[in-house]
């Protein structure tokens, strides 16, 4: 199992969570067992209402949504829905997106990698 933590605004100008995604998929194709958990200004990644900017090249919020429908484990910080990001306490495009540190906590003890971006 591995575990990657997201924590950046989604479009914040770098490819910081474009790379992270990418390795995400990669690992999953190389049948590893992949958890994202987004936390900060990343939950945004899991809200529909999350579009991508017209100078960016990939939608960032298709690649979490498919990634999760492929099977990989997504999950964003409860506390940080109310927190962060610009679209604050609007829903994740899953009810089961909604975690807590209690989940990562769980992830983080049984995960041979963590990474954070």
């Amino acid at each position: 199992m591995i575990t990657l933590i997201l924590n950046h605004d989604p479009y914040d100008g770098s490819d910081i969570t474009y790379n992270a995604l990418r390795l995400a998929k990669s690992l999953h194709k190389s049948s590893e067992v992949v958890n994202i958990f987004l936390m900060n200004d990343a939950v945004a990644l899991a809200r529909s209402i999350c579009i991508k900017p017209e100078i960016y090249d990939f939608d960032l919020h298709d690649m979490v949504k498919n990634l999760y429908e492929h099977g990989v484990s997504v999950r964003a910080c409860g506390t940080c829905n109310a927190r962060c990001g610009m679209y604050k306490n609007t829903p994740y495009f899953s009810e089961e997106i909604n975690s807590s540190m209690e989940q990562l906590t769980q992830w983080v003890i049984e995960s041979k990698h963590v990474l954070t971006f």
